[in-house]
């Protein structure tokens, strides 16, 4: 994969993109990224990449002209149009997982990160072909949202996290909470580790974090089960989690 982000800001990327598990990718060479500053796409003398909202209101608007002549740069060699254009916007598809897998069957991702009031619609409408929101709420600028959805983006790809079963158990991807994890000592400070994780019974290990799962959910996001198709077991899970807490 090789994803693009236009930004007025390269200087805030690299320090999260280049370490962790987002190096050990590029070293694994699953995706490369490439930093434009889109200011240099310009055709103001004085390389302003915005100005004033027609009709008058607070705060400038970016301009069309260097985003659409950044993207086209980009798109040089896409003849089949396969490129994927992501507009970083509040007011943007609110991000999730599901989404996060969808984009990480891409070759080429296009990340358009804003500042300032807003952008020229026409890009909204004309350019982009998905816009992002990764939650109800407004940040300085693209940059921040941009980094999130490429560190989950990345981290779905062959061999990333270096366990194919990792990002498959992930919460949101099973669509339930994931369970809880433990790990030795088996008694620390009193507090233990569960028995049937200590049984060697897989069978009882995945029936309880099935479980596990359930409650998380249930207890913490309830609103997750509605989009789920339960077994009679689960139900009766379920049944027995709530039991609990009468």
């Amino acid at each position: 994969m090789h994803i693009d982000i236009l930004t007025l800001f390269p200087e805030m990327f690299p320090p999260v993109f280049d370490a962790s598990i987002l190096q050990k990718a590029q070293d694994k060479q699953k995706f490369t990224y490439n930093l434009v500053d889109f200011r240099q796409y310009t055709e103001n003398k004085h390389h302003k990449v915005d100005d004033y909202p027609y009709g008058g209101g607070a705060g400038m608007v970016l301009s069309a002209q260097p985003v659409f002549d950044a993207v086209a740069a980009l798109k040089e060699n896409d003849s089949q149009g396969k490129t994927r254009i992501i507009l970083m916007c509040p007011q943007g598809e609110r991000y999730t997982q599901k989404k996060a897998e969808n984009l990480a069957q891409e070759d080429h991702l296009i990340f358009i990160c804003g500042h300032y009031e807003g952008y020229d619609e026409r890009i909204r409408e004309h350019l982009v072909t998905d816009e992002i929101s990764i939650g109800d709420y407004v940040l300085t600028g693209g940059e921040l949202g941009a980094m999130v959805v490429v560190d989950s983006i990345v981290r779905l790809l062959p061999d990333v996290l270096g366990n194919d079963d990792s990002a498959p158990k992930d919460s949101f991807s099973t669509g339930l909470l994931e369970h809880p994890h433990y790990t030795r000592p088996a008694d620390f400070r009193g507090m233990k580790v569960p028995e049937v994780l200590l049984s060697g019974n897989h069978a009882h290990i995945e029936s309880w974090r099935r479980k596990e799962s359930l409650r998380r959910t249930y207890l913490r996001r309830r609103d997750l089960l509605d989009l789920q198709q339960l077994t009679e077991v689960d139900k009766q899970f379920i049944e027995e989690i709530r039991n609990e807490k009468k």
